[in-house]
Order: C-alpha cells, then structure tokens, then sequence
C-alpha cells in the first residue's frame, strides 16, 4: 500500500505550537513503529485570511478532500472579529465539515486518574470515566431552513429550523452503533421527543436501526435535558452517546468539563468512506486558539497528540498503537508533569509545551 496521506492544518493561537508537538510523535512513529505518513502542512482559519484573503482556500479545501485524514489545530483571534461573518476564521472549519460531509463528531471524555481531582466533581463520580459523544455535525437547527433574522410587522424575529431526515438519522445511529462494538456495547440516544416532532422521529430511526441491524447492542432513550443532568450525576452510566447538532454541541461541552481541562480533550469528525475504505475524516483537539497564551510556550498539547491518536485508531486502523500513544500520556502525568492549566492551587513549576511533547516522546521510547 502506499504511504497514507495527513494534511495538517495548524491555524490560528496556539495551534501552530501544539501542532509542533504532534510532528514530534508522527516522526517517532516513523522512526520507531515502521509508521509513516505522507505529511502536507497548509493554512486555515485566520493564517488562510492573512495569506488568501479568505478562512479556506479552494487549493487546501481540495487538498482535504483528497486526503487519508486531516489534523487541525485551532482557529480564530481577536484581530478576525471585524471580518464579516462570511470571512470570519471559524467558517474555514465549518467548511471543512460541509464540504466533506462529515456528519459524524465524536467527543471523547476520558478523565485521566491523575487528573481526577481536577474535576468540579467528586474523584469517585468521575475517575476512571471513559464515554464517547457521537455528535450529528451537518444538519439540525444550525444548517436548517429557513434562518435569518427577518422583520415581522414593527419588530424583528429570529429563526432557525430543526430539521432531519430520516437518513441523516439513521447513519450517525449506525456510527454510534458501530462504535459501541468497540466499546462497552452500549449506546443511549438523546433528543427531546417529548415536545420536539424532530425527536420523535430522531427516537424512532434510531429504534429501528437498532432492531433491524444492531439487536445485540444495548439501546436507551434519554431527553436531552435529562441527559445533561445525569452526566454531572453519574457518568460512568453511559458508554455510547449519540444525539443531535444542537444538543451534541451542548452535551459535549458538559462532558469535557467533567474531565478538569478542555486543554485534554480530542475530537474526530468522520464521514463516508473513500475509496480506499478509510473514512473522510478531521481531527482537532476541543479547545480553541487560546491567543492570550500564544507564543508563550503554555499551551497543553495533549489534546492535539490524542487528536492524533484518534486518527491512527479511526483512520489508519492503528488501535494498538493508538493504545500506546495514549498509555504514553498517561504515564507522563501519572509522572506529576503538568502544563500551566493542569497545575494545582498549590503551586509547583509547570512544563513548557515543547517540554511535554518531549516527556510524551520519552514515555514512548520506554514502551518499546
């Protein structure tokens, strides 16, 4: 087989230093797993604007589309904010995830043991918690029509329409599906079918997916806003999490905080296979360009390397090595290392940036 593709996307903040860390573990998988990548670096986001005058040129925009997996570090900036909206940063992403149709966004929350105490919640509610937020990403009420703001009579009105079909449904159930085999063979579904038409129709596509292909997973309906209560009750209930735009957006954010840093936290977003079986598919870490910090050396960049990670077990079909690369992280803080936001009241000196994609490195080397 030939050397499979990664087009990596720093952007914006603190991107371009994260993503430094993650070419770090990609060579050492070259050098030390026989794991190469045919690795393209472009712009996105406001580094698009300076150069091209626009968040995504149609250059790299191809250049995703005809990639094995794409890596994106983070977008946007205070200096961006006069852009009009359609020049803003941010739609170079939202781009991305149109144009490749990538209709499916998965948000881990691992919490790390030494990271529990992190956590605004107790140490037992949340150590050890591992759950996947399998998010609906190209439709629902932030792409329905119509929208606008229009004028009614003497006053204005805001709208944006909810709206699924039934095979938008029915193929981001099948991811979730498919990705609790994986996992804890468990999956709930979370929409507000008691008032929302689009949720019980949600409900039921997602029921019969269920009964006519997947019976052997388990399968629970939950209201969206029960859901969000439960995941600061109890999270360790759930495995699989599969919802839609609007409620995914909000959900996920309530899950990444039970971890303690958003500074930690990976995504995948996929879609349709290509060709060659692999799925189009970008990875970024969850949190934003954080401009008040950048070029300071106190970015976390674990949150990029598990993006990376994700990549190797989604994309490339490299579980065990994904495996090594997150054991890896876990024994660099299992180590007491820490970057600026993981630090303690207490205090304590916290690594650098480049000093953590180094420890990462290092724990890798004593994998092998």
């Amino acid at each position: 087989m030939s050397t499979p593709s990664l087009l990596i996307l720093p952007g914006d903040g603190i991107g371009p230093e994260v993503m430094t860390e993650v070419r770090k573990i990609i060579d050492w998988f070259g050098a030390k797993r026989d794991l190469a990548f045919d690795v393209t670096e472009d712009l996105v986001g406001g580094a698009a604007y300076d150069a091209h005058g626009a968040p995504l040129s149609d250059e790299t925009m191809e250049k995703a589309q005809q990639a094995d997996a794409v890596l994106l570090g983070a977008v946007g900036g205070p200096k961006y904010d006069v852009l009009d909206f359609s020049l803003k940063p941010e739609r170079g992403l939202l781009r991305l995830r149109k144009e490749m149709d990538l209709y499916a966004n998965l948000r881990p929350a691992q919490c790390f043991d030494a990271l529990a105490d992190f956590s605004s919640l107790k140490r037992d509610v949340v150590a050890g918690l591992d759950i996947m937020i399998v998010r609906e990403l190209t439709s629902g009420s932030y792409f329905g029509e119509p929208r606008g703001i229009f004028t009614e009579g003497n006053e204005r009105v805001g709208i944006n329409t909810q709206r699924y079909t039934e095979s938008e449904i029915a193929r981001v159930a099948r991811s979730a599906f498919e990705l609790a085999k994986r996992r804890g063979n468990k999956v709930c579904s979370m929409e507000k079918a008691n008032v929302m038409e689009s949720g019980v129709l949600w409900r039921e596509v997602v029921q019969k997916v269920h009964d006519e292909e997947y019976p052997d997973v388990e399968l629970s309906h939950m209201y969206a806003d029960a859901g969000g209560m439960q995941l600061c009750r109890w999270p360790k209930q759930f495995d699989v999490i599969v919802t839609d735009n609007l409620f995914g957006d909000l959900l996920s954010d309530v899950a990444a905080m039970l971890t303690g840093s958003l500074g930690m936290l990976p995504s995948a977003s996929l879609g349709a296979p290509m060709a060659n079986g692999r799925p189009k598919a970008l990875y970024e870490p969850v949190h934003g360009s954080a401009p008040d910090i950048a070029g300071q050396g106190k970015a976390n960049p674990i949150a990029c390397i598990l993006s990376f990670a994700m990549a190797l077990r989604y994309s490339f079909d490299e579980g065990a090595e994904a495996d090594r690369l997150e054991k890896a992280v876990e024994s660099v803080l299992a180590d007491g290392k820490r970057t600026a936001d993981l630090m303690q009241a207490e205090g304590g000196t916290p690594v650098s940036t480049s000093e953590m994609g180094d420890a990462i490195v290092a724990a890798l080397d004593a994998s092998l």
